[in-house]
C-alpha cells in the first residue's frame, strides 16, 4: 500500500446513525472492488460533524481501476444514492497521501514492569 485516500466528511450531526449505516455498507463494497479499507471513523469527542474514511491502494492506477469497478457495482451505486437521498453528508474532501513505510503500523513498545511491581 503506497497510496492512501483520506476522505473527510462533514456530516449532519443529527444523522450520525445514517452515516454509520453508509460506512458499514462501504465495509463490504470497498474490498470487493479492490480497495484496502483501513476504516471509517465517526465523531466521538470534539467536533460532532467530522467523519473520516481511509482507503489504501498500491498506486494511482490501482485507484483508477477501483473507481471503474465501483461504477459497475450495484451496491456501490445504491450506497451513493442512499447518501444523496438522505443528505447526511454535507461536504466531502479527498486527499491522497503516501505511506512512510518506516513509520507505518508500529505497535506500542511499553517498558517492562519495574522490579518488585505488582503484576
Amino acid at each position: 500500500m503506497t497510496l492512501t485516500c483520506f476522505i473527510r466528511y462533514e456530516i449532519d450531526p443529527f444523522q450520525k446513525e445514517a452515516f454509520r449505516l453508509y460506512a458499514q455498507a462501504w465495509g463490504r463494497i470497498i474490498p470487493r472492488c479492490g480497495g484496502h479499507l483501513l476504516g471509517y471513523f465517526l465523531p466521538h469527542e470534539g467536533s460532532n460533524v467530522e467523519a473520516w474514511g481511509l482507503v489504501a491502494f498500491d498506486s494511482l492506477a490501482a485507484y483508477e481501476a477501483y473507481r471503474a469497478r465501483l461504477r459497475d457495482d450495484a451496491d456501490g451505486r445504491a450506497s451513493f444514492a442512499y447518501a444523496q437521498r438522505e443528505r447526511f453528508i454535507l461536504r466531502e474532501e479527498r486527499r491522497f497521501l503516501e505511506v512512510v513505510p518506516e513509520a507505518w503500523l508500529r505497535p506500542a513498545e511499553l517498558p517492562p514492569p519495574a522490579a518488585g511491581a505488582a503484576a
